[in-house]
């Protein structure tokens, strides 16, 4: 039972941990603000985190755990680019519209702390490319794709998908929607995205 409470405690630290930084970024955060808003002192607090920095870097590593098994696995499964494409960019906006907070979390802190990615990529869940490279490649060869540079790719899928997340209140502006019709473009996307890259790679 009291492991469950410990359990509990870090529970209600992160989320409060979660929106300060959100709202605040690490500089404007205060520990005693994330407290309060967990339902705890101070002391408590530095009992779990010891400071600003380890709390932070908690936050941001569970946000990425949440996100990172999904991407690996489309990544390295068996499937076709062009399915592969389909299933990165739907399960990627399905996932961040549940989870919004996540883009501008990651960016921010690896514009704050860019090094701190490096801790991240020894996780073996961490994803990478090279099966995606190599299946490029071939299909390529085979020609069923344009000559394309498979990390020219790779980066044009992530920026069309991250952008509308990240820019949200720019492009709200620009395009005159409200909250639900913004909703709408994103669950549009899931299809537009895929199938904009997707023509523009194909051979026929």
């Amino acid at each position: 039972m009291a492991r469950k409470k410990d359990e509990n405690t870090e529970a209600r630290i992160l989320e409060a941990a979660k929106t300060v930084f959100q709202a605040k970024g690490m500089d404007g955060a205060r520990m005693q603000e994330i407290a309060d808003k967990a339902g705890i002192n101070k002391a408590m607090l530095h009992y779990y985190y010891r400071n600003k920095q380890l709390l932070f870097e908690a936050v941001f590593t569970h946000a990425f755990s949440l996100l990172a098994p999904q991407l690996k696995a489309i990544l390295d499964d068996d499937s076709p680019i062009e399915e592969k494409i389909r299933h990165f960019t739907s399960n990627y906006i399905s996932f961040i519209v549940d989870y919004p907070y996540i883009p501008n979390f990651i960016i921010q802190e690896l514009n704050r702390n860019p090094d701190f990615i490096l801790k991240l990529k020894d996780n073996p869940s961490f994803p990478n490319i090279d099966k995606f490279k190599k299946q490029v490649d071939e299909e390529v060869k085979q020609g069923l794709l344009k000559p394309i540079n498979a990390e020219q790719l790779f980066i044009n899928i992530m920026a069309l998908n991250v952008f509308p997340f990240v820019a949200k209140p720019l492009l709200k502006a620009f395009t005159n929607t409200g909250e639900e019709a913004y909703r709408q473009l994103l669950e549009a996307r899931k299809t537009e995205v895929a199938d904009f890259i997707i023509h523009s790679i194909k051979t026929s």
